[in-house]
């Protein structure tokens, strides 16, 4: 690697010591909907809680906790301009058997397919954090596979 900077113009040379000094975190943490959190006032940093489709929700029966909002559609996920600035798709379900409807990071087999994925939970791995797989809500008749924290 030395030797490598040593041939590089000065300003190169520079750039690629500090990104080897620094390393990288190429795990992915979605932004909103799935980021860690331990109360509802964690979530969705910079919106107005008042302006979502549903009041944000951190869900504590995942590890490290699940920012959320409730929701009747899946339209209502992602209906705030920077809600979802990572684009991830989101669905609308109940989890497990709470009753409350809710938005998730979606596994669901036509989001997997068109990011070009045929496994789901290394979608999720891959598109929201390493330590997340694909399961079902667990809502009875209106379950949906959706990206969680694996726990």
């Amino acid at each position: 690697m030395k030797t490598l900077l040593t041939r590089l113009p000065g300003s190169l040379a520079l750039v690629c010591a500090l990104a080897s000094a620094c390393g990288s975190n190429d795990d992915p943490q979605p932004t909103n909907t799935g980021h860690h959190c331990q109360v509802a006032t964690d979530c969705y940093p910079g919106i107005d809680p008042a302006s979502l489709e549903g009041e944000p929700v951190c869900l504590d029966r995942v590890p490290e906790g699940y920012c959320t909002h409730h929701c009747t559609q899946d339209l209502d996920c992602c209906a705030v301009t920077g809600e979802c600035p990572d684009g991830l798709p989101q669905v609308c379900a109940p989890f497990e058997s709470s009753g409350e409807m809710n938005c998730f990071l979606s596994c669901e087999t036509d989001d997997v397919t068109s990011a070009g994925f045929t496994d789901s939970t290394a979608f999720c791995q891959a598109k929201a954090n390493s330590a997340f797989i694909c399961r079902s809500t667990g809502g009875g008749s209106n379950n949906r596979k959706v990206c969680v924290p694996n726990g």
